[in-house]
């Protein structure tokens, strides 16, 4: 079933770049987007088990994430029919193939267990969206391209060494060295509290850059505004969600250890200047897509402060139940 959640875009983006006709490639979008869901409902119905190793779980909170995805792409699959049909003077092959490509990533992403693994399909969203971005293939739609990929990949790259020094915790602590996020979560009590602050402050900028937490948002103002309206939507209920998934997910570790104020308190301040920062811009705008950007930079800054609050400072728990919440 993990498979064919993950295989079964990739096999659509691969009939989008094989057809000819740049009106009739679209309808390849809507067909294995319903495909997609069906295959969701069914894991929902009949949930899988996790896959050799642990590296693939489909836990409470990864079904929420994975449900709101898929969803929202079919309904964005749908628009592009008719979008895509009064844009015939470019070609969407590359959109087609792209969008299929992304949403067999942020699939991984909800089902990933391993985070080096949660990593590489966080990236894999990244590169998949800047020629998506570049659609209307302007001067400006090239500077949003730009922008989104240099801020982007400069975050994953920080995210990437926050992985290395939360890898390395468990060594210094004498256990084995593991991204695995059940051994994590059970040993970290036990986990060198300087390299987990360390890789927790390294995986929230660069997980929040993704995210578009301010001030790591810069990108979020140029790619809306300049996407197409439906990669727009994408970016901001899709990319966004994967990135705080992943921030969720590092957070369920850094709430069993043995000290945990510091990692609420820096959710929390991270999301109150989210909220300063849209507050203060969102006003000067007039173009309705960057309006939106920095509604969704105070709507990710409101999920880090829940996010931040509810968890339970006293006992260094985060259950999957408050995290959804």
């Amino acid at each position: 079933m993990f498979y064919s959640l993950v295989l079964l875009p990739l096999v659509g983006a691969l009939l989008a770049w094989f057809i000819p006709s740049n009106r009739h490639r679209p309808l390849v979008l809507p067909l294995f987007a319903a495909l997609h869901l069906s295959l969701t409902v069914d894991a929902f119905i009949a949930p899988p088990a996790p896959s050799p190793g642990g590296w693939l779980v489909l836990d409470p909170i990864g079904k929420l994430f994975l449900g709101v995805e898929t969803l929202l792409f079919l309904t964005c699959a749908v628009y592009a029919v008719g979008y895509l049909s009064h844009r015939q003077e470019r070609s969407n092959r590359v959109l087609c193939m792209g969008l299929l490509v992304c949403l067999s990533a942020m699939t991984l992403v909800t089902i990933s267990h391993h985070l080096g693994l949660l990593w590489v399909a966080l990236e894999a969203t990244t590169l998949t969206m800047a020629p998506l971005i570049y659609f209307n293939r302007n001067a400006r739609s090239l500077e949003a391209t730009w922008k989104y990929m240099l801020i982007c990949s400069v975050g994953i790259a920080l995210a990437l060494l926050g992985l290395f020094f939360l890898a390395y915790s468990t060594v210094v602590a004498q256990k084995e060295a593991t991204l695995l996020l059940e051994p994590l979560i059970a040993s970290a009590d036990q986990l060198s509290l300087a390299w987990l602050n360390a890789a927790f402050i390294f995986l929230l900028v660069g997980f929040g850059t993704k995210m578009g937490l301010a001030p790591l948002h810069t990108w979020k103002p140029d790619a809306y505004g300049e996407a197409p309206g439906l990669v727009g939507a994408l970016l901001a209920g899709g990319l966004v969600n994967c990135a705080f998934l992943a921030i969720i997910r590092v957070y369920q570790v850094c709430m069993r250890a043995s000290e945990t104020a510091f990692y609420h308190n820096a959710m929390i301040v991270l999301g109150l200047v989210s909220m300063a920062f849209a507050a203060v811009f969102v006003v000067r705008q007039a173009d309705f897509k960057r309006m939106l950007a920095y509604s969704s930079v105070e709507h990710v800054g409101i999920l880090a402060i829940a996010l931040g609050i509810g968890g339970d400072a006293s006992s260094g728990r985060c259950s999957t139940s408050s995290t959804t919440a």
